[in-house]
C-alpha cells in the first residue's frame, strides 16, 4: 500500500512545490461540462480535444488497474508573469522563457517514480506530463491542491495559477487520500474576465479557444482574423491580473529559471534572427513548438495591427 506522507516527501525531493493524492475515480460531472463545452464549438481549431473524452475524466481507462492518482505541481512565476509595458509588441507567456516543462517536469517525475518503485519494485503506473488525454486540472482539485478559476486554470492559495503540472496515475491503493480543498476560491473576482483582450474567458469557468490568443499564436490557427494585441507566443492576460499571482513568489525551483528575458526583446530582432541563431538560443524552450517562420509571422501581424 502507498504511503501519503512518503509520496509527498519524495515529491518535494524530487524539486515540485505541491503534491496530493487522489483515489482514480469516474469524473462525471466534469466530463459532462466537457461536452457542452464542445458541443458549443468552443474548441475551435483544437480537434484532439473532441478525442478520448471518456478516458478523459476516469483515469482507470488510461491505465488499466489505476487505483491513485499522484498530482505534484511546481512554481514557474518569473517576472515576465507580471505582465508587460503597453507598448510591448513581441509578448512570449512566461511560461515559455524556461527550458521545456515537459522534458523538466518528465525528469522529477521519473525521479519521484523510482523513489516509489525503489520502496515497492512491484509498483506499476505510468507518468504524464500534459501529453495524453488526463482531466490533470480537475485531478488536482480532487487531490487538494486548489480550484479551478474562472480562466479555467488551476488556482493555488499560495502559489496562483502559475505553476505545472504532473500526475502518476498508480496501480496500488494509498493509505489515505487528500481532499478537495474548501472555502476557498475566487469570490466576486472577474479580474481575468474583464482583462483579456480578445474576450475569450467566459463566465462559466470555459474558454473559447477560437479567440484565444495563446490558441492563435500557438496552436492551428482558427479561422478568421484577430488582433494578438503584442503577443507572439502564447498569452499572461488572464494570469497577471489574478490577484493570487500577484502576491505570488517567484518561482523556487531554479530548473524553471528563465533562459532568456523577452521584454528586452523587440519586434525587430525576432524578424533579424535567422534559423540558425534561434535554434541555438531557443531550441530547448517551448518557442520550439511553434518555430521561428511562426514566430515571425505573429511579429508582422501586430506591427500591422498597431493602431
Amino acid at each position: 500500500m502507498l504511503v501519503r506522507e512518503t509520496i509527498k516527501k519524495l515529491a518535494a525531493e524530487a524539486g515540485f512545490d505541491l503534491c496530493g493524492v487522489a483515489a482514480c475515480r469516474p469524473l462525471a460531472d466534469n466530463e459532462r461540462r466537457f461536452r457542452g463545452w464542445l458541443a458549443a464549438g468552443c474548441q475551435a481549431s483544437l480537434g484532439y480535444m473532441e478525442r478520448n473524452v471518456a478516458k478523459r475524466f476516469d483515469p482507470r481507462l488510461l491505465v488499466e488497474g489505476a487505483r491513485t492518482a499522484v498530482v505534484c505541481a511546481v512554481s514557474y512565476k518569473n517576472r515576465a508573469g507580471d505582465g508587460y509595458l503597453s507598448g510591448h509588441r513581441a509578448r512570449i507567456a512566461s511560461y515559455a522563457c524556461t527550458r521545456d516543462y515537459h522534458t523538466t517536469i518528465r525528469e522529477m517525475l521519473q525521479r519521484l517514480f523510482d523513489g516509489l518503485k525503489a520502496l515497492d519494485p512491484q509498483l506499476r503506473g505510468r507518468l504524464f506530463v500534459d501529453t495524453a488525454p488526463l482531466a490533470e486540472k480537475q485531478l488536482a482539485v480532487e487531490a487538494g491542491l486548489g480550484w479551478i478559476g474562472r480562466q479555467s486554470l488551476l488556482v493555488t492559495p499560495g502559489l496562483g495559477s502559475y505553476v505545472l503540472l504532473g500526475e502518476l496515475l498508480l496501480c496500488d491503493e494509498a493509505d489515505s487520500y487528500d481532499a478537495p480543498l474548501e472555502g476557498a476560491g475566487c469570490g466576486t473576482c472577474r479580474n481575468c474576465i474583464d482583462s483579456c483582450p480578445a474576450g475569450a474567458v467566459g463566465t462559466s469557468r470555459m474558454i473559447d479557444a477560437g479567440r484565444c490568443i495563446s490558441c492563435r499564436t500557438i496552436e492551428r490557427e482558427p479561422a478568421g482574423e484577430a488582433e494578438l494585441h503584442g503577443w507572439v507566443f502564447g498569452c499572461d492576460e488572464c494570469q497577471s491580473c489574478c490577484p493570487y499571482n500577484r502576491k505570488a513568489p517567484l518561482h523556487a525551483n531554479r530548473a524553471f529559471d528563465p533562459l532568456f528575458d523577452p521584454a528586452a526583446m523587440t519586434p525587430a530582432e525576432w524578424l533579424a534572427l535567422d534559423e540558425e541563431e534561434f535554434i541555438r538560443r531557443f531550441a530547448a524552450t517551448p518557442l520550439s513548438r511553434s518555430g521561428l517562420q511562426r514566430i515571425r509571422r505573429n511579429v508582422l501581424k501586430n506591427e500591422k495591427q498597431l493602431p
